[in-house]
């Protein structure tokens, strides 16, 4: 018999209990992580119903659920697929809340027709432009995927930069350690505003760069 939550779910929205799982560990979160934990959100989600294309950058393993966290709304997230099909205990957390597997080596078709129908029935979707976890900004030179969504679907682009998760659990990190974490919640960005998705990850860039550059020695130097 096919248990559903072992398998990615390619239908848009959530089971119902996946999706009131996931609100309620938002809710607990949002109490209990400030409490315990050096995390700030500066800004707050604009876009709190109706389709959204979250994209961020991409430091350590934490940024899903600290970017879903910030964003007081579920989130549907991308990941590569090679992450997957190893250990039950992580497939089906991941595929109980929703992530959609994205193949890394050949056209991800399916991922972005699931991606397409969840956004089109007023969900969000979360990508990471860079497309892997990366040490250092721009590292890894950020894809089109997440705007190719937003003008696809019309849908608001928002920006969202996650500052120490890389000191916290990076790259190269075995263990979680304790670290300053920041989220900067940024524009969203209106694809009407642009004449294809080169010049909206331009925007998205840009305005990554400034937070990222101009923020991240003081995140960790305080």
């Amino acid at each position: 018999m096919k248990v559903a939550w072992l398998h990615p779910r390619i239908r848009a929205g959530y089971p119902w209990l996946g999706r009131a799982a996931t609100v309620g560990l938002q809710r607990v979160a949002r109490w209990l992580v400030p409490r315990v934990w050096d995390f700030v959100v500066e800004g707050s989600n604009p876009v709190k119903s109706g389709p959204l294309v979250v994209a961020a950058n991409h430091f350590s393993h934490l940024d899903p659920p600290v970017a879903a966290l910030a964003l007081d709304r579920p989130i549907r997230f991308l990941a590569l697929d090679q992450l997957f099909g190893k250990r039950v205990l992580f497939d089906g957390p991941m595929y109980f809340l929703g992530v959609i597997p994205l193949s890394r080596h050949r056209p991800p078709l399916g991922a972005m027709q699931t991606a397409l129908a969840h956004l089109r029935e007023g969900g969000a979707v979360g990508l990471f432009p860079e497309g892997r976890r990366v040490s250092e900004w721009g590292e890894a030179p950020p894809k089109q995927g997440a705007a190719w969504l937003a003008i696809k679907t019309s849908a608001p682009l928002l920006a969202i930069a996650i500052l120490g998760t890389d000191q916290v659990f990076g790259k190269h990190h075995r263990r979680i350690r304790r670290a300053k974490v920041r989220v900067v919640i940024g524009p969203a960005f209106d694809p009407a505003d642009y004449a294809n998705r080169a010049e909206l990850t331009a925007a998205w860039l840009d305005w990554m760069h400034q937070q990222l550059v101009h923020r991240l020695e003081n995140n960790r130097g305080d």
